[in-house]
């Protein structure tokens, strides 16, 4: 947002410098980016200034070209070479000087410099108004009032507006900030907050009494929608000339990168910029019936809107209508029918309140985003409809004649009224961690426009405007309090406080730093991703969260499921060629069950991404591709670190995994991981292999909190390994043969991996699983007997059992 520091001293009296007040208003956390001069003609007329043609004869050389001397109050004449037809002695002119800029209307920027012409020296230039940017005529110099002064510096002959234009990121909490007085406002909070007398006084100008309507002309208003229009306020002005603003309107709105159209439109785009109050301008003849109907859309009512687009419109978009047609998207965009234009001769000028959320909607449904929806969407205030009108009206007066055919016609049925807050001082220096004095804090309440409806002996109730839509409660009046003080003005406490890192509460972020060192110290690295997502990525169910006023059809639902956030950090960098990635992430997923009545609930998620080469390009040819095994071996790691025992394994059903496996610890799943499938990739345009896994946190952290690590002597004996590739029927679970093979070999049987599932149209309704089985005897080296005798009741049981052939 642009404020012009021109514009702001005609709100408030202020003796400081641009500088100063962006320093001060970023302190108080209205952010200033920057502070960038405004010119209203580019180049600012610098080094050109009047001179009187004391000399002028014709060049010897030359018939075109003229010998001048040229007074410009310097002491000495300058010698000037001209070559336009009309220079004569006597004449007060525009003369250039030596190294001035040059911007002329067409053309490159370009500096004068002292040079010979035809042998004959010249000291400076005579200047046309096509050279310095002041018009298009190149017939001739520039010839002044006689009675001009010499050396008169020409930005002051022509009134140019030199101004300093503050850059504010507004956010969207600050509504209250969108215009000039509300930054205004602010600063002399500010400057006042710490005065014993008032330093700063905000004070609206323009806003004499409306003269007495002549019924001429008038407008009935409907409003059918109370919910969207709370308070609709117009007048109508007869008999006004629609005609290019003047110098000084068209410089405040340029300044801050406002394109000027006629003096009503610019008009309306000035208050709105000066007090943040929309207004929309309809040519009064274009009010069929001369009635202004407030209502819904219907279902596709198609609408053209001033762009000249047809919009399909929504049942919960709101229109200013005729009699007849809509007129306006209430709060967005006018109509391509009903605007004010070169012919206009009596305007009726709309200034309301309409609710924030059917703005809003709109805006997003039609991708428009205007001026005012932007003041709209965030809450303007209810209270300053007529006060915006009666400024509108007197410039109108003034730079369009006309006079008043409606007075304000104003329907409010239900007042929006202050919020009432209740402060306490305690709680304000409890929360802001210093005491600061009860005057100060009153001073900076009533400087930003809070009223003090009551005092007690340790706090206020207070009246709260409408216009501060983020300040409802007692947090907020204490946060108000607190960046108008200035943060900087609250001390760093002494004392320094630690929690012990083994506190139960203190689990998760412990959990947080163990899994994180864990994966980092394989390579990974942690990305942080939206929670907002596309609903698309969803198939249709009833689980997601969606958000009632989308940022955009993009972010329309928060995330159900982290693997889609993930495949997206993926594309973006395997489009930029970073295609060996180890990714994990801690976050949250959101959805709603029947279970929970549809009520929201959020899990805590660990999600591990892994695609394309473990290690980058090297000269060792060290360029295995990222496989299932890897993911598999870094999840039971962290198991391990962690001190999980007792975890189970089955073949997943997940729905985004070509295949994969499910952990779970007492019953309960604790991790799915997989290799993506094909489907799912394609969706982000990925072409290479993703491997991802995604653990349940609460799961984990429970096991985490109760087990304690126990450590034991690596055995003496040596382990030994025999590995299956068993061809099963599709049916039968991965589950079922490790089950199978703890129950065929209690003792020596350590561990069983499936390490590989081969799945092919030519096996039919068989698939393969290769699985490897770790033999280890604690007291003794396992004999090649021992281990055959393992092996053979292993195939017996999975041939008899689960109908299992040896590949």
């Amino acid at each position: 947002m642009k404020i012009s520091y021109n514009w702001l001293k005609t709100l408030i009296n202020i003796d400081i410098t641009a500088e100063e007040a962006a320093e001060l208003l970023t302190a108080s956390g209205l952010e200033v980016e920057a502070v960038e001069n405004f010119e209203s003609l580019k180049g600012g007329l610098k080094g050109l200034v009047v001179g009187h043609i004391t000399e002028c004869g014709k060049h010897p050389d030359a018939d075109r070209l003229s010998l001048t001397k040229v007074d410009i109050g310097s002491g000495e004449l300058l010698s000037i070479v001209c070559g336009a037809p009309n220079v004569a002695v006597g004449q007060k002119v525009i003369v250039a000087t030596i190294g001035t800029k040059l911007y002329p209307s067409q053309g490159e920027p370009f500096e004068i410099k002292k040079s010979k012409i035809r042998g004959a020296a010249s000291e400076g230039m005579i200047c046309a108004e096509d050279e310095i940017g002041l018009g298009n005529s190149h017939a001739g110099i520039m010839v002044l009032p006689s009675d001009t002064p010499i050396g008169l510096p020409a930005s002051d002959y022509f009134k140019i507006e030199n101004d300093q234009i503050l850059e504010i990121g507004l956010t969207p909490n600050r509504s209250d900030a969108a215009s000039h007085l509300g930054v205004a406002r602010d600063l002399a909070a500010i400057l006042n907050s710490s005065a014993d007398t008032v330093k700063a006084k905000v004070e609206l100008i323009g806003l004499n009494q409306l003269p007495e309507a002549s019924g001429i002309n008038t407008v009935s208003v409907s409003i059918e929608n109370n919910d969207g229009c709370k308070r609709y306020s117009g007048i109508v002005i007869s008999g006004i000339t629609v005609k290019e603003s003047p110098e000084w309107l068209k410089n405040r709105l340029k300044s801050i990168g406002v394109r000027p159209i006629n003096n009503v439109v610019d008009i309306t785009n000035f208050v709105l910029h000066e007090l943040g109050q929309p207004l929309h301008a309809f040519d009064l003849e274009k009010i069929t019936g001369k009635k202004i109907i407030v209502r819904s859309a219907k279902e596709a009512e198609k609408f053209v809107t001033l762009d000249g687009v047809e919009r399909t419109l929504k049942s919960s978009d709101l229109l200013i209508c005729n009699e007849n047609a809509p007129m306006c998207i209430a709060g967005v965009f006018g109509g391509a029918d009903s605007g004010v234009s070169d012919k206009t001769t009596s305007v009726f000028i709309e200034s309301a309140y309409f609710d924030p959320s059917h703005v809003r909607r709109s805006s997003k449904n039609h991708s428009l985003k205007t001026d005012a929806s932007f003041r709209f969407e965030r809450g303007t205030d209810p209270d300053i409809t007529v006060t915006a009108l009666t400024r509108a009206a007197n410039l109108i007066f003034e730079i369009g004649g006309g006079t008043l055919s409606m007075g304000v016609l104003d329907i409010y049925p239900e007042k929006l009224e202050p919020y009432r807050v209740a402060f306490s001082n305690t709680n304000c220096n409890a929360l802001i961690g210093k005491e600061i004095d009860m005057n100060i804090v009153k001073s900076i309440i009533t400087n930003l426009g809070i009223e003090i409806e009551s005092e007690g002996s340790d706090g206020l109730l207070l009246q709260v405007p409408r216009y501060k839509t983020d300040v409802i409660r007692e947090a907020d009046v204490i946060e108000e309090v607190m960046r108008i003080y200035g943060y900087n003005n609250v001390e760093v406490s002494k004392a320094i406080t630690y929690t012990a890192s083994n506190s139960p509460k203190n689990f998760d972020i412990a959990l947080e730093n163990k899994t994180g060192g864990i994966l980092e110290g394989f390579g990974f690295n942690e990305i942080m991703s939206l929670s907002l997502t596309k609903e698309s990525y969803y198939p249709e169910q009833s689980s997601n969260v969606k958000v009632v006023n989308p940022l955009s059809k993009d972010l329309n639902v928060l995330r159900g499921d982290m693997i889609y956030s993930g495949l997206e950090a993926i594309a973006y960098n395997i489009n930029r060629k970073n295609t060996d990635l180890k990714l994990f992430e801690i976050g949250r997923v959101y959805s709603t069950t029947p279970e929970t009545d549809f009520k929201f609930t959020e899990q805590k998620q660990l999600s591990v991404f892994v695609s394309g080469s473990l290690f980058n390009e090297n000269p060792y040819k060290l360029n295995a591709k990222a496989e299932f095994s890897f993911l598999k071996s870094s999840i039971e790691n962290i198991f391990d670190k962690c001190g999980l025992a007792n975890i189970k394994s089955s073949e997943s059903t997940y729905l985004n995994f070509e295949f994969g496996l499910t952990y779970s610890l007492n019953a309960k799943t604790i991790a799915e991981l997989g290799s993506v499938n094909k489907g799912t990739l394609k969706k982000f345009d990925i072409t290479q292999p993703v491997f991802y896994a995604c653990i349940n946190w609460a799961t984990l952290l429970k096991a985490f909190s109760k087990n304690k690590i126990e450590f034991e002597e690596i055995s003496k004996f040596p382990s030994v390994r025999r590995d299956l590739a068993l061809l099963i029927d599709k049916s039968v679970k991965y589950s079922q043969i490790e089950e199978l093979a703890f129950s065929s070999e209690k003792k020596i049987l350590k561990e069983v991996n499936l390490f590989d599932i081969y799945q092919d149209e030519k096996l039919g309704n068989k698939k393969s699983y290769a699985v490897s089985f770790t033999l280890l005897d604690k007291e003794n080296t396992l004999t090649d007997k021992q281990i055959e005798s393992v092996m053979e009741k292993l195939i017996k049981n999975y041939k008899e059992k689960l109908g299992a052939e040896l590949r």
